[in-house]
């Protein structure tokens, strides 16, 4: 792997690093934002959530541990560029099946190494995130910055529509073994009695469809642009909405369907589907500073006091202010206290904010999966109320 060929990263303030190119060459834009993890750069990599954004690892070396078809989370990376401090050069793990460097460039992805990522993700925190635009063709310091002042952002977008599946499938693969504890496995006897769920697929990570499956639902995933008539047609049990990426608020169509939707059967989001429920349900959004991205994002609940290690992937938060009187907080983040999830008072609906399925706890959260299992059977309330 050659990294000597140098790239810029430009930023519509007026900064400008310079690093060298690893993965594809060319040229794109985006929104950069900073992910707080050690590891998992493959997983957020394949996160369709990510979709329009230039991703900055904070950890100093990324790569050394390689690729591996079991770790993805979609088809192929959505995001439009990605930044790391030092691109590992050795690839030591077992489980590894290939080198960043070339996945990279496999999917087209154009990456820049050798950055002062800390300056990078400190200005970020001070002034927010910044749109910018990465290049290994055009290294002119002010026209890369004009480009990154003019590059749509995400505000207004509907980003959705291009990380949409094309049609509905069933899902039928449970969980990895690595996911379980020594001496526990998975769900592996199925039933004609189990809950069908209906998943609102917006950009949604292949290890939310594993754990659904784990705790023995029937799965059938739809585009997230169904109508709530061809939702209810399939007669589900149990709705869920997926993560996705960009600005909820344009995504009318998903509005209207889970407005639609709610009271008839059970409803859980997750990210992109838990702000999508709270504006259903009359809520408003906006635009964090520069976001939560990271696998160690304290969440408190409310109902029981217990802290959650949880792994998380937004923008954009529940306005507070304007939230409805049909709607509780159910979870706060600890960093900033905004809110990490809701529940309807009166309705089986409930969403959280973060990524259960991410397992940064590594447990923490999975009682969420059980808690939307047990509202399809009719035995629990939402979200250990």
């Amino acid at each position: 792997m050659h990294l000597n060929q140098p790239a810029k990263l430009a930023l519509e303030d007026g900064t400008v690093f310079t690093g060298e190119s690893f993965g594809a060459e060319g040229e794109v834009d985006g929104e950069v934002v900073f992910n707080t993890s050690m590891t998992g750069y493959q997983e957020i990599l394949s996160d369709p959530s990510y979709r329009g954004q230039i991703v900055t690892m904070t950890y100093p070396e990324i790569g050394n541990y390689g690729v591996n078809d079991e770790d993805l989370e979609s088809r192929k990376p959505h995001l439009a560029g990605f930044i790391v401090r030092q691109a590992s050069r050795r690839v030591s793990n077992f489980r590894a099946t290939g080198r960043l460097h070339d996945f990279l460039r496999s999917h087209g992805i154009v990456g820049l190494a050798g950055i002062d990522t800390r300056a990078l993700v400190r200005r970020i925190r001070t002034r927010g995130a910044l749109k910018g635009v990465v290049s290994t063709r055009d290294l002119d310091d002010r026209r890369l910055v004009d480009k990154a002042k003019s590059s749509p952002g995400l505000v207004g977008r509907d980003l959705v529509r291009e990380v949409l599946p094309d049609r509905m499938r069933e899902w039928d693969s449970g969980l990895s073994p690595w996911a379980f504890l020594p001496g526990r496995s998975g769900s592996s006897t199925r039933s004609a009695d189990e809950p069908r769920v209906a998943a609102l697929d917006f950009g949604m990570k292949w290890n939310i469809a594993r754990h659904l499956r784990d705790m023995g639902c029937r799965v059938t995933i739809l585009p997230g642009n169904a109508t709530a008539a061809e939702i209810l047609d399939l007669r589900p049990d149990g709705i869920f909405l997926s993560n996705g990426p960009g600005d909820p608020e344009p995504i009318d169509y998903a509005i209207r369907a889970i407005r639609e939707l709610l009271g008839k059967v059970p409803i859980f989001g997750i990210c992109l589907g838990h702000q999508l429920l709270a504006l259903a349900c009359g809520a408003k959004t906006y635009k964090l500073k520069f976001g939560h991205r990271g696998a160690n994002q304290p969440v408190l609940h409310l109902p029981t006091g217990k802290v959650e290690i949880t792994s998380q992937n937004h923008g954009f938060a529940v306005e507070r202010e304007s939230l409805p009187d049909c709607l509780e907080v159910t979870h706060i983040h600890l960093n900033d206290e905004t809110i990490a999830g809701v529940r309807h008072r009166a309705l089986p609906a409930f969403g959280v904010q973060y990524h259960p399925e991410a397992s940064a706890g590594p447990h923490d959260s999975r009682y969420l999966f059980h808690a939307f299992r047990e509202l399809m059977t009719g035995s629990a309330q939402p979200a250990g109320a």
